[in-house]
This record gives structure tokens, C-alpha cells and sequence, in this order.
């Protein structure tokens, strides 16, 4: 395949008419390896982020063995593109139909639940033609925990309320070969507290259920950078977690677990699209909200710009972009900060769109098409590549206490 410099070079070749995807497969190598090399534990990539084969492959290549997975095509799918990769079932609702085939024809053997009912479906599901109960079920009880420090909630759908978690923990024990205790703190979350709470929260429920715990689990939303969000080093989160889970009255032997995907793939990919027309200081350009900007519309995210032509230059100045669908919906309030002379037919790339960018795309009202390219430079933004500040120097260290 061949690999452009950059997005400029890509505009100079293609002249595109429909947006273009630019992967960057160094990006997403550097951040598996980092996960690999400095996560205290084992490091699960979240398919939902972002489920391109091609993704998935280098991320295997460079050290993630193990996927989160939502979701039986998203089975399906990683288990094509990686075969030899361990598989975990971690959507807390599924149907028997996708628990039988997911343990059955491809070897899944970890499984979330928040209630009883979904525990007997699992059993029930995993057992043979005679009936008997799987014997090598690995079962993770996901706990309801605070969203407060993340930028998008996963506080309300899934989770057993502390309260109850004590009776499903003992339960479940009795039907697995290996518990755990899982959670999610939320989508970006912008301080490690949000692991703390998190873990306390884990002590209190194995207090009150009184089991052996095999693996803790503490889920995703580790944080990439964006316009006015610039995390703490990752360091930090990672420090505040191993230091939290040595101190829960759990096996000697026991694993840690996190569930990363908008960390290990924001970086992979940027989008090129075209000005289609200028109105005031409202950009229409060719991707947006049933697109891979879908967050942009839905729930304001702001992503970096960058002009790509040789002559502008006007100061910048804030803009919005419409799409190119019929709707009214189909808006991102931004702003996106742009040269002033800015015009139709003018080329833009928007960095940082490999978490829920791509994935997240459409054919809604005959929009959708992307081709899909590989350049050598870096991404617009990067917790990675060694240029931000030393961790131990960082003011952002949560206090362990």
C-alpha cells in the first residue's frame, strides 16, 4: 500500500470529492506498546472504539492479545481478524443465542453480568447437549460507579447497585471457575480519581460478599487529548490504580485488568473533507453528523483542524460546520478555529477521529463514502510520543490517600 507524507499530499494526489480517512498504523502501534509496557496489568482493546480489521491486527502485532468485545458480530469479526486473540464478552445484556455461539463456536470463555438474570443465561447457554454446566466460565460481575470525572456518562445503563452486588457475587461464584469484579468510570475521564472511586467501591463489595476475587477489572475511559482537554499523563492513572488494587482484600495471585479504546485508537486516524460552502462564519463541508463527526454534532466534541491550503492567510477565527445530509441536525457547533479566508473548495483535515470516527459512519441520504489511506506523520495530538511532560514532575498526581 502506498504511505503519503502527510494530509496535504494526499489533497495534491486525489483531489478528493469524498472525505478520506487517514490511518496512521505507527500511531496506533506506539499506543498499544505503551499500554503493554506501563499498564500494571493486562490491557483489553474495546472493539466498539473503533472495529477495523486492520486496526485490530497491528494493535495483536504490538502486544494486545486480549479484546473487549460487545457484541456477537463483534465476535464474529475479531476473531477472524485475530484469530489467535482471547476474546471477552463484556456487554452486561446479551442474548442466549450470542453467549451459546460466542462459548460454543469461538472459544469465548469471559463473560460480564449485573444480574441474576443474565448469570442463568450465561450457565444455562455455556452447558452442553446434556445439560451440564460449563466448567472453565470466567465471570465478571460489572458494578454501577460514578461518571463524574468523565466527559461522557456510562454511570446510568449498566451496573449492580452496590447494595445488591454482595448475593450476585456469591452466586455467580459458585458457577465459574474464576471471578471477577469489573466497572467503567465513563468515557474521558479527566482525573485517575475517578479509578479511585471505583476501586473503593470494589472493596466494599467484596467485603460484603466475602469471596475469593480473581481479577479486577477497572474498565476503560482512559483519556486522549482534544481541544481544551489535555489529561494528566497516563502515568498518573496507571499509578493510582496499581496502588489501589494491591491494597483490596483480594487473592495473592489475582489479575488487573483495564479495557482501553478511545487511548489506543484516537491517534490512528484523521479525516480530509472539502468545503462545499462558506455562509458567514458556517463552514458546509462533505462528513458530519451521521458521519465520522458524529460526536461533534451529538454531543459537542470539539476536534483539532487544520487548513490544508498554501494560501490563506487570514487570522483564525471560530466556525461551525454543517454536513452534507438534508437535516437540520446535521451541525457541529465547534467552534473550529480556521484561517479567515477560507473558501469553498478548500480542503480541511480534522485530527483525532480514530475513537468513534470511522466507526460511527453512515449512508444516511446517499453520504457515507470514505476512502481510506496511510500517511507517515504524526497525529495532531499525542499522549505517546514523548514530547509532553515528565510524569514525575507532573502537579496532577492524585493523592493515594
Amino acid at each position: 500500500m502506498h504511505i503519503y507524507p502527510d494530509a496535504s499530499a494526499v489533497v495534491r494526489d486525489l483531489l478528493p470529492d469524498e472525505p478520506v480517512i487517514l490511518n496512521r498504523p505507527q500511531a496506533a502501534a506506539r499506543a498499544a506498546r505503551f499500554f503493554v509496557e506501563k499498564f500494571p496489568g493486562k490491557s483489553l482493546y474495546a472493539v466498539k472504539a473503533n472495529p477495523s480489521p486492520a486496526l485490530l491486527k497491528i494493535l495483536f502485532d504490538n502486544g494486545i492479545t486480549h479484546f473487549d468485545v460487545a457484541s456477537i458480530a463483534e465476535v464474529r469479526l475479531t476473531r477472524e481478524a485475530v484469530p489467535e486473540a482471547e476474546l471477552c464478552f463484556m456487554h452486561p445484556v446479551k442474548t442466549a443465542r450470542a453467549i451459546r455461539e460466542a462459548y460454543h463456536q469461538h472459544g469465548v470463555k469471559t463473560f460480564s453480568l449485573d444480574t441474576m438474570e443474565e448469570l442463568e443465561k450465561i450457565v444455562s447457554a455455556c452447558s452442553d447437549e446434556a445439560g451440564n454446566p460449563a466448567q472453565d466460565l470466567r465471570l465478571l460481575v460489572r458494578l454501577r460507579v460514578s461518571s463524574e470525572y468523565a466527559e461522557l456518562s456510562l454511570a446510568s445503563k449498566f451496573g449492580i447497585d452496590l447494595a445488591d452486588a454482595g448475593e450476585l457475587l456469591q452466586v455467580t461464584r459458585q458457577h465459574c471457575d474464576w471471578l471477577g469484579i469489573c466497572f467503567h468510570v465513563g468515557s474521558q475521564a479527566m482525573s485517575p480519581h475517578a479509578y479511585v472511586q471505583g476501586l473503593e467501591r470494589v472493596r466494599a463489595a467484596i467485603a460484603d460478599a466475602s469471596v475469593v476475587i480473581d481479577m479486577v477489572d477497572v474498565g476503560g475511559g482512559f483519556p486522549s487529548i482534544y481541544p481544551d482537554m489535555e489529561p494528566p499523563p497516563l502515568e498518573d492513572y496507571f499509578s493510582v490504580i496499581h496502588r489501589h488494587f494491591y491494597e483490596l482484600p483480594i487473592a495473592y495471585n489475582a489479575e488487573l485488568w483495564c479495557e482501553p479504546g478511545r487511548a489506543l485508537c484516537a491517534e490512528y486516524s484523521s479525516l480530509i473533507v472539502r468545503v462545499e460552502k462558506r455562509r458567514g462564519d458556517e463552514l458546509f463541508i462533505n462528513d458530519g453528523a451521521y458521519g465520522a463527526l458524529y460526536d461533534a454534532a451529538h454531543v459537542d466534541w470539539r476536534f483539532p483542524v487544520a487548513a490544508l491550503e498554501d494560501d490563506l492567510r487570514d487570522p483564525l477565527e471560530e466556525f461551525a460546520f454543517f454536513g452534507p445530509t438534508c437535516d437540520d441536525a446535521d451541525y457541529m457547533k465547534g467552534p473550529f478555529w480556521l484561517p479567515g479566508d477560507i473558501k469553498a473548495d478548500d480542503y480541511i483535515e480534522i485530527g483525532m477521529l480514530g475513537a468513534y470516527g470511522a466507526a460511527m459512519k453512515t449512508g444516511f441520504n446517499g453520504f457515507g463514502d470514505a476512502e481510506q489511506v496511510d500517511v507517515a506523520d504524526e497525529p495532531m495530538a499525542s499522549l505517546f510520543r514523548g514530547d509532553r511532560a515528565d510524569p514525575r514532575a507532573s502537579d496532577n498526581v492524585v493523592s493515594l490517600r
